[in-house]
């Protein structure tokens, strides 16, 4: 990849964040694939992508689209649901990967010893990013926050001159331990609690900032024993800085009726705690809380 030249990059999942993505991508000159079921695939051949955006301004680009990867590309951004992993990567059939570099914006921690298992693992670049961007429609991306931030795990400087030139921020990693639960520490109370009681952040962190306290304790303990360098006070910090009426994808999900990524982030922290010897009982019983709530059932 190189910046004189525009990339072919492919989206799986072109919902708010993937569609964002792409259609930055897009409108720079690059050619973006999105890979969806085949009724978003059809609407996006005949419309494209549309955004409204304070940041970017509101426009249409042009994309192609399709249920399937059917030759090689030059990078793939994995921006799907972990509830819906497992079946969306069957679009991307390994043979026809090549040298694709992979970037899994997802939440959580397991998708990357899972993509690591079924592509080669040293083309699994672990991203992550900050943005409020939802998809309202096929096709249709309303991106509401004034940045739309990635960072990532690798030191992919040409490629990340392309993201920039598209509009993105981009920070880049040598370590995508302490990256992946930088995001994790605050993404899991946030989650969780603003699932539990149905509320905003600022609600959260006033009327039941005691629980707070006591869960972000144990997650970033548990981040800590993993190797990042994360403390509750630094976490608390963000989170008392973040917009009072700011809900959790988790939450908006629930309103919807939709899975939960209870799993994915949640149980990561249950599940690395363990490994780690630090307890993690308040999380776990706030997890099981919030399954009760919605009828899911938890492993």
């Amino acid at each position: 990849m190189t910046t004189t030249t525009p990339s072919t990059v492919a989206v799986l999942g072109p919902g708010g964040v993937g569609g964002l993505i792409g259609a930055l991508l897009a409108r720079d000159g690059h050619r973006v694939i999105c890979l969806a079921g085949e009724e978003t695939a059809a609407v996006l051949r005949r419309g494209g992508l549309r955004v409204e955006s304070g940041r970017y301004g509101d426009f249409t680009a042009e994309v192609e689209a399709d249920t399937l990867l059917r030759e090689p590309v030059d990078a793939v951004f994995v921006t799907v649901k972990q509830t819906s992993l497992p079946e969306a990567l069957d679009r991307l059939p390994v043979p026809v990967l090549s040298d694709a570099v992979v970037i899994p914006l997802l939440n959580g921690l397991d998708h990357m010893a899972a993509l690591r298992e079924r592509y080669p693992a040293g083309r699994i670049v672990a991203g992550t990013i900050k943005v409020e961007a939802t998809r309202t429609a096929p096709g249709r991306i309303v991106h509401g926050s004034p940045f739309a931030h990635l960072e990532l795990g690798a030191l992919i400087e040409e490629f990340a001159e392309e993201l920039r030139h598209a509009g993105l921020g981009v920070t880049l990693r040598d370590d995508e331990t302490p990256m992946l639960w930088d995001k994790l520490s605050f993404l899991a109370p946030l989650a969780l609690l603003t699932t539990r009681y149905r509320a905003d952040a600022g609600t959260v962190r006033t009327a039941h900032r005691a629980e707070l306290l006591t869960v972000v304790d144990e997650i970033t303990a548990v981040a800590r024993a993993a190797g990042a360098q994360v403390s509750t006070e630094s976490v608390l910090t963000v989170f008392d800085l973040a917009p009072e009426k700011m809900m959790s994808s988790m939450q908006r999900d629930a309103e919807a009726g939709r899975p939960l990524e209870l799993d994915a982030i949640g149980g990561a922290v249950v599940r690395a705690g363990a490994a780690h010897g630090v307890e993690t009982p308040a999380t776990a019983e706030l997890i099981a809380q919030v399954a009760r709530s919605v009828g899911q059932e938890i492993r």
